[in-house]
């Protein structure tokens, strides 16, 4: 392993828990890094206790995620590579705002404040929380057909239940809203990042040409609004719908993340 950081901070999105990492972790690790899942606060029970009793989803603020995310990269004594999926992607974008890690990729990232692409296909997949504002104090469920429409369109249908068995919780009805209607609010809401900050670490975005949820035009629009001078935000995009971790081949998402965080660690911002 080349000199850098030495540790992966895997941040996870809705709708699932960080053992939707589960083969990431163990592919990094096996490379020699230390790789961290953090759950969000109230998130660390196995996925049938949160299914069975949804209240710390139910009770989920944006501001209490990022609080205890930053306070585990604060106790690093170096610098970790961030990699946030879904609404992760979101946070990591935060999370570089505010100063930590030293690269971050984002995957079939949830938009920050600004980013006003609103395709058909999310409106669809997004539609089982937004249907109903009294959503807005519900932890929100998704039907096998809905998860499949949403995250794992492509997949065989065995695989998309499986991975619906094993990863598949309620989503915070709560936050959801309350991003959707970011871009109407006034003021900063929780899922802002000033895109002029120069001192933020590079950032990768990666896109699954079959995402429904995040679709590669909401990755392309995320990282256009990025506009410091000699701070670097590419895009990458990979066959596969919206859980890019777990589609065939997800160890070519892995390493490519991998190798551009190591390449780009450190080269920019700060």
């Amino acid at each position: 392993m080349s000199t850098g950081p030495d540790t992966i901070v895997l941040i996870h999105g809705f709708w699932v828990t960080p053992r939707s990492w589960e083969h990431w972790i163990t592919h990094y690790e096996a490379k020699g890094y230390r790789v961290i899942a953090p759950a969000y606060p109230g998130f660390e029970v196995e996925v049938a206790a949160l299914t069975a009793d949804p209240t710390p989803i139910e009770k989920l603020e944006v501001a209490e995620i990022i609080t205890s995310l930053e306070s585990v990269i604060d106790g690093l004594a170096v610098p970790p590579i961030l990699m946030g999926h879904s609404a992760g992607g979101a946070f990591t974008q935060i999370l570089l705002d505010h100063g930590r890690g030293a690269v971050g990729v984002a995957i079939n990232s949830a938009p920050t404040e600004g980013v006003k692409v609103v395709p058909l296909s999310q409106v669809k997949a997004a539609f089982p929380v937004l249907k109903n504002p009294a959503n807005r104090h519900r932890a929100v469920g998704l039907t096998f057909d809905q998860w499949n429409y949403a995250f794992t369109n492509g997949f065989s249908e065995e695989k998309a239940r499986a991975t619906y068995e094993r990863y598949h919780i309620p989503a915070s009805g709560h936050v959801f809203w309350g991003s959707a209607l970011a871009n109407i609010h006034p003021g900063k809401d929780d899922n802002y990042v000033d895109y002029r900050n120069e001192k933020r670490a590079p950032l990768l975005f990666i896109s699954g040409s079959q995402d429904h949820l995040m679709p590669p035009r909401i990755q392309r629009s995320n990282a256009a609004h990025y506009r410091a001078a000699g701070v670097v935000t590419d895009v990458k995009e990979f066959e596969g719908p919206h859980l890019l971790p777990a589609k065939d081949g997800w160890e070519e998402v892995a390493d490519y993340a991998l190798e551009w965080a190591v390449r780009h660690a450190g080269t920019s911002g700060g």
